[in-house]
């Protein structure tokens, strides 16, 4: 028995004492004489960040944020759980996201992105000219209330922006993130608002009946339906939506 075990102990450890004695070198990887050789990896690593948080830029610095957030209200208005399903409502939001933003994104490919990738530019250059339309974007529909708020806490620990000065992308983004949560729920409120009127006439006439065992939403949502599709609902939301960026 002892033999046996002796013998499971020896296959365990010399097999992982080949794998490591096989291990490379990390020196190999990254010779001393070669000092761009860690920059280059660092730059990489940069890069797949990038790309893994990318839906969350798109979300940040676009106008994404007010599309989604009062579709979800529509959908919540209409007392639908499930209809449009979420990838129609997302897929929608990101159409018309693309739309609203294709003079941003245009500038950014011509400006930056392109010149970078043909080695035209350097990557500081490539950078500036890439977020320099995203930042005018922001800006110009930022709340100034917002953008102040951010200002005077970051001012706790940066020195003050001086007047004309570019805004700290630090500063601008969560600034323009809650300003796009404020009109996107002023929005939902408009949306909502008819829909909830529809409900109380429907709960004010089942419970003058004695119909209290009936849910109002059962007879209500035939009628909010018939609502938003006769006064073309899609139509007006969706343009006034991208209207409100004009």
């Amino acid at each position: 028995m002892k033999r046996a075990v002796l013998a499971a102990l020896l296959l365990l450890v010399f097999p992982a004492a080949t794998a490591l004695a096989q291990a490379p070198d990390i020196g190999s990887i990254l010779p001393s004489s070669d000092p761009t050789a860690a920059g280059r990896i660092v730059q990489y690593i940069v890069l797949i960040t990038v790309l893994s948080v990318a839906p969350g830029l798109l979300i940040m610095v676009t106008s994404f944020t007010r599309f989604v957030v009062a579709l979800s209200f529509l959908r919540s208005g209409l007392g639908l759980q499930s209809t449009p399903a979420n990838i129609i409502l997302i897929t929608l939001a990101l159409f018309m996201t693309f739309y609203v933003m294709a003079p941003t994104f245009d500038r950014a490919w011509n400006s930056g992105l392109k010149p970078f990738m043909d080695n035209q530019i350097s990557e500081e250059v490539a950078y500036k000219q890439i977020t320099d339309p995203f930042r005018e974007f922001m800006t110009a529909h930022v709340r100034e209330k917002d953008l102040r708020m951010f200002e005077d806490m970051a001012a706790q620990n940066f020195p003050k922006r001086a007047e004309g000065a570019e805004i700290d992308l630090r500063v601008l983004i969560p600034a323009f993130m809650i300003s796009e949560l404020r009109r996107g729920f002023e929005i939902g409120f408009l949306i909502a608002l008819p829909f909830l009127v529809i409900d109380l006439i429907v709960a004010t006439l089942t419970m003058s009946m004695g119909m209290m065992m009936l849910p109002p939403t059962a007879i209500s949502l035939p009628f909010k339906i018939l609502f938003f599709v006769l006064i073309d609902g899609w139509n007006l939301l969706v343009g006034s939506l991208i209207r409100s960026f004009s």
